[in-house]
């Protein structure tokens, strides 16, 4: 049988996943690292919601952002061109500029959230037992609680006065500083525990953190060390006991982050999830230069790893209300339907990570539907689990666009779910945000060691989230 010509190469027919580092130009390379330079700096600094929160703020400012609610409280009105944020009880931010094209024809939103999984302390979290200081804990999000035992931690967050004072506290990230720990059981007496799954080797009421042992001299005082650790916070921050009430401290790893492996193409860091993809947002608006098509936005958002619930997570209205109060600046026929029209017409990027091919655990993972390090960043079409439950699945039109956008702006991208059908699943804020019929999918950057205290991400693969995000608001949909 005489063989048909093929009517086009094979190149042209399959596609072929690549390593980005075999498709990036040497001028592509150096601005890589320049960008992941600049990445490295934002993450060490920011180890909680409101530390990113502040960061955000800074860079925003420096760039020419003003805070929106002084336009709000004036109404003085917004035009093509103007950078504002506006921030949610400094956990929350969005960062807006102004586009050429009325807010009724929707904006290019890239969505991520900056809270990460860590322990909290509890309300009343200071005791003493058996000659130690200690503090009582809950853990946030859905972390493997034997990871956190014995590693150094820190302490970061704020006490607020009755008064209104805020009192911010960071004990363990100066070199200076002591750190916590986690105790765990000696291997020697561990015949109980061993016989214990992993998940209940270390109980969530186990996680209580050693503060410190040196009782204090009064003579006549019950609970000397609990007593000496408080003299120790009033004498550092003017605080007591009973000031723990209003606060909200958080137990985080004490390690800075580090740029990983012989060759430097990977970054080991507290918090990858989500605060990379919320960086690499944020790079991208302050990068944008000119006046965009359509009005770019940028949301740090709270709560995402307990269900986005709370007045600061997307699961309220505080996106809704801050579009409103948007439409009511940019436009002299505010309605409710002008809002709806708004939000129903807009292009979403829900920015958060994926789980990597990883070869130490292949059998949780579909190769060819898995994203790998260093291969672009990672467009996931559907989240959720079993059968799609509980996802937001975007449509083949929406992700045409996504490849012509990527396509266009020398993006290195790949697809990927989140593990083999009924292996597990998750879920991110793109559902939450479909609620008003936008156009969303998931869009970030894939790692090794999800919600471990030190996740691991692909240089290459940050750069290319920060390509790939800053394309999409620029991009005026032709």
């Amino acid at each position: 049988m005489k063989k048909t010509k093929s009517p086009a190469k094979k190149a042209q027919l399959t596609h072929e996943p690549k390593n980005g580092y075999e498709r990036i130009s040497p001028a592509g390379l150096r601005h890589c690292e320049d960008i992941n330079k600049a990445y490295l700096d934002f993450i060490g600094k920011a180890k909680t919601e409101r530390e990113a929160h502040d960061e955000a703020v800074v860079l925003l400012q420096a760039a020419g952002f003003t805070d929106m609610r002084v336009n709000e409280a004036s109404g003085a009105g917004l035009k093509p061109g103007d950078k504002v944020y506006r921030s949610a009880e400094g956990k929350t931010l969005m960062a807006i500029v102004i586009g050429k094209r009325p807010l009724e024809q929707g904006m290019h939103i890239v969505g991520g959230h900056t809270d990460s999984p860590r322990i909290d302390l509890k309300q009343n979290p200071l005791y003493e037992n058996s000659g130690l200081a200690l503090f009582d804990t809950h853990y946030y999000g859905g972390i493997k609680k034997y990871q956190w035992v014995t590693i150094p931690l820190a302490l970061h967050g704020v006490f607020v006065k009755p008064d209104g004072k805020k009192i911010k506290v960071n004990i363990g990230e100066d070199p200076g500083d002591p750190v916590l720990c986690i105790t765990d059981l000696l291997p020697h007496l561990a015949a109980d525990q061993y016989k214990k799954t992993i998940g209940e080797a270390i109980p969530g009421e186990g996680l209580d953190v050693v503060a410190g042992s040196i009782p204090a001299t009064d003579k006549g005082k019950k609970e000397k060390v609990k007593h000496n650790i408080l003299s120790l916070l009033n004498k550092k921050y003017g605080v007591t006991e009973a000031d723990f009430q209003s606060a909200e401290l958080e137990i985080v790893p004490a390690a800075a982050p580090r740029e990983a492996g012989l060759d430097r193409s990977m970054v080991l860091a507290y918090g990858h999830d989500d605060r990379v993809c919320a960086w690499a947002g944020l790079k991208a608006l302050l990068d944008l230069k000119g006046v965009p098509e359509y009005t770019s936005c940028v949301l740090l958002c709270d709560k995402e790893e307990v269900g986005s619930m709370g007045a600061t997570g997307m699961a309220s209205n505080l996106f809704e209300n801050a579009a409103s109060e948007l439409l009511n600046l940019t436009t002299d026929s505010y309605s409710e339907l002008v809002l709806k029209r708004a939000l129903h017409n807009s292009w979403m990027l829900s920015a958060d990570v994926n789980a990597l091919f990883d070869p130490m655990f292949p059998s949780v993972s579909d190769k060819r539907n898995t994203p790998f390090l260093n291969h672009g960043v990672c467009v996931t079409k559907y989240t959720g689990s079993r059968g799609k439950s509980g996802s937001s699945d975007a449509s083949a039109e929406f992700m045409a666009h996504i490849r012509r956008i990527f396509d266009r702006g020398g993006v290195v991208w790949q697809t990927g779910e989140l593990g083999k059908v009924d292996q597990g699943g998750g879920g991110t804020i793109a559902y939450l945000m479909a609620r008003y019929g936008m156009q969303v999918v998931d869009c970030g950057v894939g790692l090794f060691s999800m919600h471990a205290p030190m996740e691991l991400a692909g240089k290459l693969d940050i750069y290319m989230a920060y390509k790939g995000y800053l394309a999409f608001l620029k991009d005026g949909r032709k």
